[in-house]
């Protein structure tokens, strides 16, 4: 059975092959989580010291008074494992800045190729609901592309309700509770 855990080490290998799955995928665009993982770690988290770097970094990223680029928000990640197997991560950001407001919404996830259509990407969702209102979020913003009926799905089935479209992004609205 999958677990929601903290960034760990432990899962080196296998998160290192989830990496090569979606770079694979084309999910290193300008702008994703991934591509910015990588330009910071990708030379160095093939080693044990510097995937604990990796996992230490991430770790910062939910403290308010860490470095981060402009315009990013300090926020909290998790990530799906059975055993030592990485199977997809989930974040919360703490608030919301006009462009997460927009496009971003307060929680974003990912699944690795090889381990979807098995309700990880539910499971994440459901199970970090409540980390999410624990750091005073009532209602979540959740987006996906219009045409990511996967993801729609997996909005909905948390409870979230359509608020609108804008441009391609479907934006939702969560509870916590």
């Amino acid at each position: 059975m999958p677990d929601l855990v903290t960034p760990t080490p432990v899962v080196r290998r296998s998160f290192l092959e989830a990496v090569e799955e979606l770079v694979a995928e084309g999910r290193t665009g300008e702008g994703s989580m991934l591509k910015r993982w990588m330009d910071l770690f990708s030379e160095r988290w093939h080693t044990e010291e510097g995937f604990a770097a990796f996992v230490a970094y991430l770790d910062a990223d939910a403290l308010p008074g860490s470095d981060r680029p402009t315009g990013h928000v300090p926020q909290s990640t998790w990530w799906l494992v059975e055993g030592e197997e990485y199977l997809g991560r989930i974040s919360v950001r703490h608030e919301l800045t006009e462009w997460l407001r927009e496009f971003g919404g307060h929680i974003g996830y990912e699944v690795r190729p090889s381990a979807r259509r098995r309700g990880h990407a539910t499971t994440m969702l459901r199970e970090v609901l409540p980390h999410a209102r624990a750091l005073g979020i009532e209602s979540a913003l959740l987006t996906c592309d219009e045409d990511n009926v996967a993801s729609a799905k997996v909005i909905q089935a948390a409870g979230g309700v359509l608020e609108d479209r804008r441009g391609i992004k479907l934006r939702y609205w969560v509870p916590t509770t």
